[in-house]
């Protein structure tokens, strides 16, 4: 028998949803994923949240903007890569297609879905792997 490992978990919710791709209103979607990754971090495991990788290609793939074209070959692409190596997914609640999206591929990979961080269990009350 091995050890409990973290989870990585997949935080989904609203981020272009809504915002008329205004900077404003995107900052405070990014922020408000962001406040769910300290309790996850505090649980044991790894928050991740698909904006942190998919901003950074998008820019070197020379966006200026979210609203650039290349952003449909990155955002969504980058979010079900990041499923293949996710363990879980958190949900936050408002519309979101994305975030729908990777419920849906979460589901069908046979992940856990969490829809409150309260749901997601501790490290230390995770069973053990073997």
């Amino acid at each position: 028998m091995t050890a409990r490992k973290p989870m990585l978990i997949l935080i989904a919710g609203p981020y272009r949803s809504g915002t008329g791709d205004n900077p404003q209103a995107l900052a405070a979607n990014l922020a408000r994923l962001e406040a769910a990754a300290w309790p996850i971090f505090q649980a044991g495991h790894v928050p991740m949240i698909g904006e942190w990788v998919a901003l950074p290609v998008l820019r070197g793939g020379g966006a200026d903007s979210i609203a650039h074209p290349l952003a449909a070959e990155v955002l969504y692409p980058t979010a079900e890569r990041l499923l293949q190596h996710c363990d879980a997914v958190l949900r936050l609640p408002g519309e979101s297609k994305g975030a729908d999206q990777d419920v849906a591929i979460a589901t069908q990979r046979g992940l856990p879905v969490y829809y409150s961080i309260d749901e997601i269990p501790a490290l230390g009350q995770l069973p053990a792997t073997v």
